[in-house]
Parts: structure tokens; C-alpha cells; sequence
């Protein structure tokens, strides 16, 4: 009977097991047909893209990038000569520097630009970071006064010269989205609701920055700025008998010269009725002359949309971007300024809101008595010349 019993028990385990061996063949039958995910050679894939960018057209390089691919590799060459930016096992410095471009020039968030060209999140954060230290090691050398001649856009002009011939460019603050924390968001709100960094910036004829100053707090006033940008070891500076023209907000000191408050100014204020004394004529040639910062800060805002666009990084790190694109800019224009984003933001060129500001809203700045007789004598100067000319 026990033998019976063990002999059907056997029976019954090895059904089982010829049942379930049975099921496991149609599983693995049924595995075979189910169709696979195509294979991404990744590292393949990575590079054609960023071949495709630099090596097709300059047009589509400068969509990307934001600048030529000439600029693009003599950027590559100076971060690499200097030692800012090294390759590593795992990327190029050809690489590092296309990630970093596009994200400033786009905005774009680091996981986006990681699944574009299939790297994690951390890799994109951390070359970032590598390339933006590099970048900001340029500063002195790409961001600085070049000469103290006058420059050819004075000297070539009857309009300018020779009453403008020590200037050396314009100064002003423009104001950039700030992403701060809620204890301190008040400090840095200014006249719109939102919350922006005061950013000084100098800016010479041929729209190359030669001083800024990023990280005041919005609601921070433009002279505040400057001040301290003069005070600061190694900050701004101006040669000796040389001028930058700023607004009325600056006042009309050493350095700095501005125009005569309540008079005429803005270039829209002439467009149906000439000037009509010294004062004015000196207003309309000044802001004619100054709305090369205005350019500036279109040039450098519409080719890095991060610059008008809400920050997602911290604000230590939100500073440094700001002098980083400022650096990357005059770059720029330094090896191959023309192309159609510098043409669209010079066709576009708006009255920034601290032209537009009124003075009755503006603390107020005393003036320098030697300087206003400075102003006086260019203005008289050019009223005679304008009278006897028609012109």
C-alpha cells in the first residue's frame, strides 16, 4: 500500500514538472517574439549632434550656441591654453564648453540638456560648473577698457567731435530676474514686482563691456552701485581726463558725464521739434550718443535668454552667470561680431526703464561744481558751432 501511495505521489510531481516545463517553453516562445528596443549607440549618437552643430551651417551654430563656430573653437582654445577648462576621461572640452552655451544661451534646465545629448543630470550640473569657473577666469582680460583714443565713432562724426572727444563709452544699471530667498525678496524688489539684481555695467562704442558689477539688490539705486563699484579694491576705475556718459541718476561728478536735468533728453522727445537752445542740443546729442549701452544690454540679454528669464540655481551662482555671459559676449564681438542675433537686437534697441524713469523719482546726487562748468563749456561750444552750421 506504501508503495502504491509513493508511486502516485512521484506520478503527480513529475506531471507537474512536465506541466511546468511545458509552460516555461511557451514563455520563452512567446519572449522570442515580442519586438526588442532598437540598440542607441549613445556616445555615437552624443557626437553626430554636436557635429551636426558645429560643422553644418552658421546660421544653425549660432541658433545653438549662440555665436560662429569660429568663435565657438576659439573659445575652446583659450580655456584650454589657459588650463580653465581641461578634457577628462569621460568628456572633451569641446563637449563641456557646447553644454554650458546652450544651456545659457537657451535657459534650457540641466535634466533637459542631459536627456539631449545623453548624459545624467549630475554630469551636465557638474561640467556646467567646471566651464562657468573657466569662463569667469577671462574676466580681466576680455572685460576691460582697451584704449584711452577716442574712439571712432566720435572722431568720424561732426555731431560728436570734438565735443565728446575724451569720452571712452557709456555707464548705466540694467536689471536682471533674480530668484532669492522670501526672507530677503523685499530687498530686491525694485519698481516692478518681481524680484531682479541691480547689474553696473560700462560699456565702450563698439559694445564691449569694460566693467561690471552684478549682485545689488534691485531696489538698490544706480549711484549706490557705482559707488561702490569705485570703492571696491581693483573695481572701476576711469583714466585720467577721460569720461563715461551716465543718466541723471548719477549725478555730473569725476568721471561721469551726465545731462542737464529737466531739459529735453530722450531721442522720441526731438522726433517732431529740433532743439531749441545750448541745453537741449547737448541733451539730444548725449542721448544719441548714449544709447550705445542700450544696445548693449539688447545684444547680450537676446543672445542669452538666460539673462531675462526666471533663475533656477542659486543666487551666488545667478551672479556669476551674469558676468559669465557678459565675458562670453565681448568674446564675441572680439573674433566675429557679425551675425543676425547682434542685427535683430540692434534693429530692436528699446528705451531701457531707466531712461524712461523720471528724475522726481531718483534720489538726489549732488554735483560737481568743475564738472558742470565742463558740461557748460561742451555745451555752449556746440550751440555756437550748431547755429553757425544750421547743422
Amino acid at each position: 500500500m506504501k508503495k502504491k501511495t509513493k508511486a502516485a505521489i512521484l506520478a503527480s510531481v513529475a506531471s507537474v514538472l512536465l506541466v511546468g516545463v511545458a509552460l516555461l517553453k511557451k514563455l520563452r516562445r512567446r519572449r522570442r517574439e515580442l519586438p526588442r528596443a532598437p540598440y542607441v549607440n549613445h556616445a555615437a549618437e552624443r557626437e553626430e549632434y554636436i557635429n551636426s552643430v558645429l560643422h553644418g551651417s552658421e546660421r544653425h551654430c549660432v541658433n545653438q550656441l549662440r555665436m560662429k563656430p569660429i568663435a565657438f573653437h576659439h573659445l575652446c582654445h583659450t580655456l584650454t591654453e589657459g588650463e580653465h577648462v581641461r578634457p577628462t576621461v569621460h568628456m572633451s572640452v569641446t563637449e563641456q564648453v557646447f553644454i554650458f552655451l546652450h544651456i545659457i544661451g537657451h535657459n534650457v534646465r540641466f535634466r533637459v540638456m542631459g536627456s539631449r545629448i545623453y548624459r545624467s543630470t549630475e554630469t551636465v550640473h557638474r561640467y556646467f560648473k567646471i566651464v562657468l569657473r573657466g569662463v569667469l577666469k577671462l574676466y580681466r582680460a576680455l572685460i576691460r577698457l582697451r584704449s584711452e583714443d577716442t574712439p571712432p565713432e566720435i572722431r568720424n562724426s561732426r555731431r560728436f567731435y570734438p565735443y565728446f572727444k575724451d569720452c571712452v563709452g557709456a555707464i548705466d544699471g540694467t536689471h536682471v530676474r533674480a530668484s532669492v530667498p522670501p526672507e530677503i525678496q523685499g530687498r530686491f524688489r525694485g519698481r516692478k514686482d518681481r524680484t531682479t539684481q541691480n547689474v553696473l555695467a560700462a560699456i565702450s562704442f563698439d559694445l564691449k563691456f569694460t566693467y561690471v558689477l552684478a549682485g545689488w539688490e534691485g531696489s538698490a539705486h544706480d549711484s549706490r552701485v557705482l559707488n561702490d563699484a569705485f570703492a571696491r579694491t581693483g573695481g572701476f576705475s576711469i583714466p585720467n581726463g577721460k569720461f563715461y556718459l551716465g543718466d541723471v541718476g548719477y549725478g555730473n561728478k569725476n568721471g561721469i558725464l551726465s545731462p542737464y536735468r529737466s531739459v529735453r533728453y530722450h531721442l522720441k522727445e526731438f522726433s517732431d521739434r529740433p532743439p531749441e537752445n545750448a541745453q537741449e542740443l547737448f541733451n539730444l546729442r548725449h542721448s544719441s550718443l548714449r544709447t550705445t549701452i542700450e544696445r548693449g544690454f539688447g545684444v547680450v540679454k537676446k543672445r542669452f535668454r538666460v539673462l531675462d528669464a526666471e533663475p533656477y540655481w542659486s543666487f551666488p551662482t545667478q551672479v556669476k552667470v551674469v558676468l559669465a555671459c557678459c565675458v562670453v559676449h565681448n568674446h564675441i564681438m572680439g573674433v566675429e561680431p557679425n551675425e543676425h542675433i547682434m542685427e535683430d537686437a540692434m534693429n530692436q534697441v528699446e528705451l531701457s526703464d531707466h531712461q524712461q524713469e523720471t528724475q522726481s523719482h531718483r534720489e538726489s546726487v549732488e554735483d560737481s561744481r568743475s564738472w558742470n562748468a565742463k558740461r557748460d563749456e561742451i555745451c555752449q561750444a556746440m550751440w555756437s558751432d550748431y547755429i553757425r552750421s544750421g547743422e
